[in-house]
């Protein structure tokens, strides 16, 4: 393993600002706005109720007795945590000599490391990708639960438990609102209400550039404050079942739009196992350590959430 060296670094005290601008895109929305919960096991699993269907014949007779029926089975569902790892190695001398903007390196380096994993677990969540029980274990992703999808009649709905996922075998299209309209109208007719619309920096052009008198501006004048509950640049899209807020997410593929429910989805991890970092005994003249997470997809109510995918956006 390579060992970080002064050789390696930018910083040490010559006429340098002590200050350090970091243009990096750690924004990371998904995850940021998820709960997060405590995980017992390897496999965690959760339990979905969905109600019998509305009855427009509910009516009964005066004295007659009860027609008893029971509630709808729960559905058992569940997913596998994944183990992220990010890990360096600092010279001794690094962490001693002056440097321009930041006091101890394996400090500095520990913040760039968890800032570099948080991302990480952004860009794997939206990966096209089922749940493996096979070492290196994989997490289900968001689109392997999904059920309510707008995609290209040739490609394959997944069966929305995490075993599997699209295979986008369709020829690619533009985007449309009539695809975000269609995917929001099935999550609601399903019990849904998503409320972020999540996009890749393309696809929230090409949002940008269709044109409907439902598009709200980038801009909102509030007459009262209202608490932000998004994290992300944030635009409205007002639809017929609720409003979307639409979120660019950096690490979003091109081909794909999610549209979540951000009440009914979690990050979960095995205790004291997300972020934690740990010191590594030292082999020679380092300081050495690793930043571990093992975590999970968790979706309370797979029909709560929608998709729009096999975008030809480019």
């Amino acid at each position: 393993m390579a060992t970080y060296k002064t050789a390696n670094a930018i910083g040490e005290r010559e006429d340098l600002s002590d200050v350090i601008t970091r243009i990096d895109p750690a924004e990371t929305p998904i995850f940021s706005n998820a709960k997060k919960e405590v995980t017992k096991g390897v496999f965690h699993e959760w339990q979905v109720q969905e109600l019998t269907a509305a009855s427009d014949t509910n009516y009964a007779a005066e004295g007659a007795d009860y027609s008893y029926v029971n509630p709808t089975v729960t559905t058992r569902l569940g997913n596998y945590h994944q183990i992220s790892v990010q890990a360096a190695s600092v010279s001794g001398t690094l962490d001693s000599v002056d440097k321009a903007g930041r006091d101890k390196e394996t400090a500095y380096v520990k913040v760039l490391k968890g800032l570099e994993q948080r991302r990480d677990i952004e860009k794997a969540l939206v990966k096209n990708e089922a749940r493996s029980a096979s070492d290196p274990r994989k997490a289900g992703k968001i689109s392997s639960y999904m059920t309510n999808v707008n995609l290209i009649s040739a490609s394959t709905t997944p069966a929305g438990d995490g075993s599997d996922v699209s295979d986008k075998a369709g020829t690619n299209a533009a985007l449309s609102l009539a695809k975000i309209d269609d995917a929001m109208k099935q999550a609601y007719t399903d019990g849904g209400q998503p409320d972020i619309l999540v996009v890749s920096p393309a696809n929230k052009v090409a949002f940008s550039d269709l044109s409907s008198g439902s598009v709200a501006t980038n801009q909102l004048t509030m007459t009262a404050p209202k608490e932000a509950a998004i994290i992300g640049s944030v635009s409205l899209y007002l639809t017929d079942f609720g409003q979307l807020s639409v979120t660019i997410d950096r690490q979003m593929p091109n081909d794909t739009i999610f549209l979540m429910d951000s009440d009914y989805y979690a990050v979960g991890h095995l205790p004291n196992r997300l972020f934690s970092v740990s010191d590594i005994a030292p082999t020679g003249d380092a300081t050495k350590f690793s930043i571990v997470s093992e975590w999970t997809y968790i979706v309370k109510a797979p029909k709560a959430h929608a998709m729009v995918t096999d975008l030809s956006t480019s």
